[in-house]
């Protein structure tokens, strides 16, 4: 009779344990689609303010103060890129991402690559503010060529 008693406690033991790895895998699932989500929200910030800039330089008069807000844009998002990869939010997470599992094997060549950015996308901000637009195309150009180092080795082409 004792026997019959333990069993239920036992299997309800047992549920229990399994549910709460389910819970857990499922609050990791909820980590990871929340970090690719929010470092694809920062990305399309970035673009956007690319986009901006660039299509602004192709005008005959292009508005140096919209150059100077989009690329201080541009750099706090690039400031943010280092967090925006935490482990486990990349194609094994289940998500949609274009993050290569190479920034995870090659943290310190992504994180040289984020860092890169980080510096010519302060460059940019500061040469903005001067309005000086020959420099603003140049620092463009630079910026994006920063932008490179980390499309090409960790990004899937789109």
């Amino acid at each position: 009779m004792a026997r019959l008693t333990k069993r239920p406690l036992g299997l309800a033991l047992g549920m229990a344990l399994s549910l709460t790895a389910l819970g857990g895998a499922a609050l990791a699932a909820s980590a990871a689609e929340t970090a690719i989500a929010q470092r694809q929200k920062g990305f399309k910030a970035m673009g956007g303010a690319f986009k901006t800039i660039n299509d602004n330089l192709k005008t005959d008069a292009p508005d140096a103060k919209l150059i100077a807000a989009q690329a201080t844009i541009i750099k706090a998002q690039a400031g943010h890129i280092p967090h925006w990869f935490p482990k486990g939010s990349g194609p094994e997470a289940g998500f949609k991402t274009a993050a290569k599992p190479e920034i995870w094997a090659e943290g310190a060549k992504f994180a040289a690559a984020a860092k890169g950015l980080q510096t010519e996308s302060a460059k940019l901000e500061t040469i903005a503010k001067g309005g000086d637009i020959d420099a603003i195309k140049a620092q463009v150009k630079a910026t994006g060529g920063a932008c490179g180092t980390c499309h090409t080795p960790f990004r899937v082409k789109s």
